[in-house]
């Protein structure tokens, strides 16, 4: 048998892999995974940035359309459908992240929703988790071809570089695409990867993840009709290698049929995060938060201004050592501000990275007592890093803490119980209670539901809003 090349053995994977190569493991975690993303979309159709790209992308048309997430009676060409709503996954960081870095949910799901709607047949639950399971394998696999791709990132924003792949196979999977087109989709939507970590903290960010989600579904969609891309894409240091110096690929083994399969999703578990911010700030906020009771269990009615210095130990990662942030986005990706917080409320929220909190005496005071100090053995990884916290106060007493996993981690995953609380709280700002339990319901019952269809549908409501007659934007609209 002559061997098959990388991006020849990727193309036959994500043709032949099936329904029954699903293991109860990869069903359970990618449920979550779709739980959550679903209730931080939600969450994320109330934020500026959602509302500027529905507003630009509301100049398209087409013959198919797909709803909108949390806006009754508006619908979008599909390929738009899922630019907004992966804007809205993204809009505040709350999404999930993987290791290696990145954040493979937000690219693929609201793909694979806007295509789902227009399927003359539409697919099943299992299906449809078949298809996101594709869109997670070809991330986490390509993501393993690079050591740098371990790190946390300083070059591409990684969604927009394997979350674009992850939703072009995603959405050759649900169009049944055959291994042929399947490698175009990749080759196509390879020339649609990468944005630079310079927009990270910026309202710019999202549109990453929203331009992932279009450019794979695009991809898949021109592949379908014919168009074809470099047959050696993954192969190749100037295609996909290009993004990563160290790139070096290796062929998936063969898929059949009836073989098992083993997923890395399996092996990696997923990290779901508490409050809306950059997974980093979450180590800093368990550890500033075990600081601040074990400051106030000695001195309980302390006032916290007695805190004369803070030093924090982290990885060496410029993008989120912003000691001032002036804006949401700045502080989502900040570790002082992070810490801060944490220090003054004992937690972190989504309402901490409002106007009225950010523009806090307290904690503008406080940042200006905080140190960042970078270790050499603290390494800028999601697998490695930790943070040390040292709080000296004015008495010259110190109170030091040290997170090296965070409630929330692949390593402390959310309880289930804890996952539905977040996915309500994220919803309930779009969403009635009854529709609430709906989609918990649907998503509890994918791998059993023969009609996925009011998946979608759920998705479109929104509570603060009437519902009018469906309403699909033509540029002279």
């Amino acid at each position: 048998m002559i061997r098959k090349g990388v991006t020849e053995s990727f193309g036959a994977a994500v043709s032949c892999l099936n329904t029954s190569h699903l293991t109860d493991e990869v069903i359970r975690r990618s449920k979550r995974m779709i739980l959550d993303t679903l209730g931080v979309g939600l969450l994320g159709t109330n934020t500026p940035v959602f509302n500027i790209v529905l507003q630009s992308s509301q100049r398209q048309q087409a013959l198919e359309n797909s709803k909108v997430w949390g806006r009754p009676g508006v619908s979008l060409p599909p390929q738009y459908a899922a630019f907004v709503n992966g804007v809205a996954v993204h809009s505040m960081d709350f999404d999930d992240t993987w290791h290696p870095a990145t954040h493979p949910s937000g690219a693929v799901l609201p793909a694979l929703l806007a295509l789902a709607e227009t399927l003359p047949t539409k697919p099943s639950g299992l299906e449809l988790l078949l298809a996101f399971n594709v869109g997670m394998e070809v991330q986490g696999r390509l993501m393993r071809f690079s050591k740098e791709a371990h790190n946390i990132p300083k070059r591409f924003h990684p969604p927009a570089v394997v979350g674009v792949m992850g939703s072009a196979a995603a959405s050759a999977k649900l169009l049944g695409l055959p291994a042929a087109q399947s490698v175009a989709a990749l080759a196509i939507a390879c020339s649609s990867a990468g944005a630079p970590m310079a927009n990270a903290a910026t309202q710019t960010k999202p549109l990453h993840m929203g331009n992932a989600a279009r450019g794979g579904l695009e991809a898949s969609q021109l592949a379908l009709l014919g168009l074809e891309g470099n047959t050696q894409i993954l192969d190749l240091a100037s295609g996909f290698g290009a993004f990563y110096p160290d790139y070096i690929p290796r062929p998936l083994a063969e898929v059949t049929p009836t073989s098992q399969y083993r997923w890395v999703l399996e092996d990696q578990n997923i990290a779901q995060k508490r409050f809306p911010a950059h997974l980093g700030m979450h180590w800093v906020a368990d550890a500033a938060i075990e600081a601040r009771a074990t400051f106030l269990n000695k001195y309980p009615n302390a006032d916290l201004s007695q805190i004369k210095k803070i030093t924090l130990r982290v990885p060496s990662s410029r993008y989120v050592d912003c000691p001032f942030p002036v804006s949401e986005h700045q502080a989502r990706h900040s570790f002082q501000f992070n810490c801060c917080t944490a220090l003054l409320d004992g937690q972190v929220t989504v309402e901490s990275f409002s106007k009225s909190q950010m523009n806090r005496s307290a904690l503008k005071d406080m940042l200006l007592k905080v140190e960042l100090e970078n270790p050499q053995d603290n390494h800028s990884s999601f697998e490695k890093m930790y943070c040390e916290i040292a709080v000296e106060t004015t008495q010259g007493e110190m109170f030091n803490a040290r997170c090296n996993t965070f409630y929330g981690h692949w390593r402390k995953p959310l309880s289930h119980e804890d996952l539905v609380k977040k996915f309500r709280a994220n919803a309930s700002t779009v969403l009635t209670p009854d529709v609430v339990d709906g989609i918990i319901y649907t998503v509890d019952r994918l791998d059993t539901n023969q009609d996925c269809s009011m998946l979608w549908s759920y998705m479109h409501f929104n509570k603060h809003m009437i519902h009018r007659h469906e309403r699909r934007y033509s540029a002279l609209a």
